[in-house]
This record gives C-alpha cells, structure tokens and sequence, in this order.
C-alpha cells in the first residue's frame, strides 16, 4: 500500500475516532453531587454535559443553573456549635445529613452520576445516592463514587472521573498539570530555610484540626503542621492543646464556610481564655482563608489552595495574589481585618 493511502486511511481513522467522541461526548449527562466533582467535570471540558447538581455546587458560576437535586437536613447558616450539635443528633440516630431528590434524579435521566464516600457530613453519601437510583427503570446511570484522603487520591479521582466519561486522557492531563504546578511550588519552597510551624482549625466549635490532603500541602508550601495528620480525618483537639503548640502560624478556614463567614464568626476564637496572650496574636501571624472555594475541596483548585499557603507561610517568596480573596490576616486585637 502507498504512503498517501496509509496517510488518507490515518486521516478517515482519526476524524472517524473524532467524531464518535464529539458524538459520545454530547450523549453524556452527568449528575454531579459534590462540589469539587462538578469542578473537575468541567475542568475536564464537560461543563456542558452537566443536568444536574447538589445544593452546594456553585462553581463555575455557570452551574447555578442547573436543577438542585439535594438538600441538607441542618441549617446552614446556623452557629457552628448549632451545626455541629445537628450533625451529631442526625449520626446518633443513624439518620443522613442530606436528602437526594430521587424522582428529579430520575427525571434527569443522567447518564453518569458523580459522588463521594469520603465524608457523611460534608455531602450525601454512596448509600444514600444508590437508595435514590433503586428500582431504576431503564438502564441504571454509571455511579462513580470519589474518596480523596490525600493529593495522591484527588488527583486519581480526576483521572478516574476523566475515564468514566470516556476521557481518559484528558484526566492524565489535567492530573499531571496539576501536579507539575504544584511541585514546582514545593520545590522553591523546600530552598527556604525557616519552616514555620503551623496549626491549623478546620472548625471552630469544637475545635478541629484539618488532616487528609493539608498536611502535605502545608509541607509542600514550605511549613511543618503540629497537629494535623495527612492521609487521615481531621481531628478534634482542646484549646489548650492549640496553646500548649504555641506555632508560628494559625490558619483558620472552617469546613465549608466563605471568608467572610469566617471573619464573622471568629470570635469563637478571639474570646477564648489566654486568646491574646498566644505569641501568633502578638505576632500579627493568624490567617483567616476562604474554605468554601479552596481549602475543603478536593479538586483541581487545591493548586490555589497550595498557592494562598505559599504566600502565607512565604510572603517574601511568593505572591500568587490571593490575599482579599482567598486569606485575610488578623490584626494583633482581632478586632478588624486588614
């Protein structure tokens, strides 16, 4: 056979592969349930194919739109000790969180649904997910349920996400992206010579300690964390133990809150016993960061996450642009935000 004829037969194969893919691509519904699922769906390129959400996807923006198909059984904007007592009255009882709407699931008619295993607090869970698709008539969606405890495991989750909806290079690509970016930021990080060391509060009311994938982001950006442990839950602790550590930094960024309901509600700090007397107060070294959109979800914006630390820990080395936005600074009185 002649070159020009392998050539033409190449070129068929490849607009032929092409076009099957644009065909099967715009065959695709997709149900996301997670927040940092409908991230890494549209990071992918498969914005479009989303029909449906949780009550907490809220980006991109473009998702508001899209039909709700979970609700939570606490009151968001209750007082973090509220929630926490809500939370822990529903787990009692071995009752769930959330609610999914199983007949708007099925009006959907998604193709592919998107979930989690991670946490029962943070988002419905698998049990709950595969409740609503029993007695499915027709045939049942693909479930692809996520379990990130570490960025080794967000980072799978990507590439997992990217094969299910028939992808599979586009999620090694993103996946290595991310990866390259972030290790080229722990890599200038690891040639500063100071290591701060750091305590960080994932909730305020009881304190928690955040662990799963910020340990090693923390490492990464060039700090040493005190209490957290990566690759495992985030952990309750006592504020004496957050005194008794005495750190060189305080990142405070409460499971699920926007920055400014951290400001709002920081005073569940502040006014702790021995609060001014801690040397990162008097150091002007306590950090308030945006947790909503960054630091507790699992997805391709845990870069930013890396890179809003790096300029925490690092002001001098880097400057991503973040602080307004991502993180704030406490003054040493703790009465107004700079």
């Amino acid at each position: 056979m002649t070159a020009p004829r392998v050539a033409a037969q190449s070129a068929l194969r490849i607009a032929a592969q092409s076009a099957l893919s644009v065909a099967a691509q715009s065959a695709l519904r997709v149900v996301s349930l997670l927040p940092s699922a409908t991230e890494i769906v549209a990071a992918l390129g498969f914005a479009d194919a989303l029909v449906g959400r949780s009550h907490e996807c809220d980006y991109p923006e473009e998702v508001a739109d899209l039909p709700v198909c979970t609700e939570a059984k606490v009151n968001p904007a209750g007082s973090s000790e509220e929630i926490h007592r809500s939370v822990n009255a529903l787990l009692a009882e071995s009752l769930s969180v959330y609610r999914v709407d199983a007949e708007r699931l099925r009006a959907l008619a998604p193709t592919h649904v998107v979930t989690q295993v991670q946490c029962q607090v943070c988002a419905v869970s698998l049990e709950e997910v595969e409740a609503a698709l029993a007695g499915w008539t027709g045939e049942r969606p693909r479930l692809t349920p996520l379990n990130p405890g570490s960025l080794a495991d967000v980072l799978a989750d990507i590439e997992r996400v990217g094969a299910a909806l028939g992808a599979p290079e586009r999620g090694r690509r993103l996946a290595a992206s991310i990866r390259a970016s972030m290790e080229a930021i722990a890599e200038r990080a690891s040639a500063i010579p100071f290591r701060p060391r750091v305590v960080t509060l994932e909730w305020l009311s009881p304190l928690m300690t955040a662990g799963n994938w910020m340990p090693e982001i923390i490492a990464m950006a060039g700090g040493r964390d005190l209490l957290g442990a990566a690759r495992t839950h985030s952990s309750w602790i006592e504020w004496e133990t957050v005194r008794a550590a005495d750190p060189d930094v305080l990142l405070v960024f409460p499971c699920g809150f926007p920055l400014e309901r951290v400001v709002r509600e920081i005073g569940l700090l502040t006014e702790r016993p021995g609060w001014a007397a801690l040397r990162v107060v008097s150091e002007g070294r306590v950090y308030l960061a945006e947790a909503n959109q960054y630091f507790n979800r699992p997805g391709p914006r845990l870069l930013e996450t890396l890179e809003i630390v790096a300029e925490i820990l690092h002001p001098q080395d880097f400057a991503f642009g973040h602080e307004g936005k991502g993180w704030l600074r406490l003054t040493r009185a703790g009465a107004r935000l700079e």
